[in-house]
């Protein structure tokens, strides 16, 4: 069992310390006895511990910097959502195949920012700006926001605020269990509450540091019980010896988890591993022990919108991997919804 987070070193920018919340955060980790230092800014931390970068990698992953989220334009998202809304950045995870490890290059410790009510204000003008239309806002494409929410309350304070607009609606995404401080919010049915799932073997080998399969499904059920929408992403789809079975499982232990009801309107997201030519040199530094299959030879070439190329499974496997996930999808939850498979 992984235990919630708790940072060795945070750091502060002193600005921060000008909002309710830096100050709560500030008073807890100095009662608790942890390590504080100062930083100009969020994006200039440096000279972390560590005798390597093997060594600074992992002191940078229990590094939390508390700052302000000085960029209030929010970037377009992924296809689950219009907009990114920017709670926090990184994550306490050790998940192999992630590409935080590649797009946070040398900056893998973890932020929060304490600015949330300009966050809001920013995400009610974007719903203006759209209205009538509703307008989805992504909280997890460059963090894990459960995980460091036992401590910051942000993702609750924004669950909130999101339940009492008409146009306004939340999504995330989680690896991580410890959801009780969650379900007592008044969500009203405008977030929801994703989990990222995968089969034992996977989240075993590749995804050190997370809260195991039969934690995650244990926290689906207390979230469907609190009456929230519920998603699950199935990330990466990984083919390892005997995955059919693997992944049939998983579906078997969540099906029996939830009630009929919560079943109704669930909604997946599939996605494939994948990964690119920089993403492999990162992983193979970063977890030179790995046993995350990244031979080009095996898999085919994809261009991406940028001009950087992915490697995915060859068109035989992806086929097979598709049939197979969306049949039990469709045995194991005849009402829900399949939202994307890439």
């Amino acid at each position: 069992m992984v235990k919630p987070f708790m940072p060795q070193l945070v750091y502060f920018e002193p600005k921060a310390l000008d909002y309710p919340l830096g100050q709560e955060l500030y008073k807890k980790f100095q009662a608790k006895d942890i390590e504080i230092r100062y930083t100009t800014s969020h994006n200039q931390v440096r000279n972390l511990p560590g005798e390597n970068d093997f060594q600074r990698y992992r002191i940078a992953k229990s590094t939390l910097v508390v700052g302000l989220r000085k960029t209030l334009k929010f970037d377009t998202s992924k296809p689950s959502a219009e907009y990114a809304i920017p709670f926090a950045t990184g994550c306490m995870g050790h998940c192999h195949y992630c590409y935080l490890q590649t797009t946070m290059g040398s900056k893998p410790y973890i932020r929060t920012y304490v600015n949330v009510e300009e966050i809001l204000e920013s995400a009610h003008q974007y719903m203006e700006e759209r209205a009538p239309e509703i307008t989805r806002f992504e909280a997890s494409c460059t963090s894990d926001i459960v995980g460091i929410d036992h401590l910051t309350h942000t993702l609750k304070r924004a669950i909130e605020y999101f339940g009492n607009t008409s146009l306004g609606r939340l999504r995330f995404v989680t690896k991580f269990n410890n959801v009780d401080h969650l379900l007592d919010a008044k969500h009203n049915g405008r977030t929801r509450f994703r989990f990222s799932m995968n089969a034992d073997y996977v989240i075993k080998y590749f995804e050190p540091g997370t809260s195991r399969l039969h934690e995650r499904i244990e926290a689906a059920g207390k979230v469907a019980r609190a009456g929230y929408p519920l998603g699950f992403i199935i990330a990466p789809i990984y083919l390892f010896e005997g995955w059919q079975e693997g992944y049939k499982l998983l579906f078997e232990r969540l099906s029996s988890e939830l009630e009929d009801e919560a079943k109704d309107g669930v909604t997946f997201e599939l996605i494939q591993h994948r990964f690119t030519k920089p993403a492999k040199r990162v992983i193979q530094k970063n977890y030179p022990m790995t046993k995350l299959e990244l031979d080009e030879e095996k898999r085919r070439y994809k261009w991406g919108k940028y001009g950087i190329g992915k490697y995915i499974y060859p068109k035989e496997e992806e086929t097979e991997m598709k049939e197979t996930l969306f049949e039990y999808i469709h045995t194991y939850f005849p009402k829900g919804k399949i939202e994307y498979f890439t």
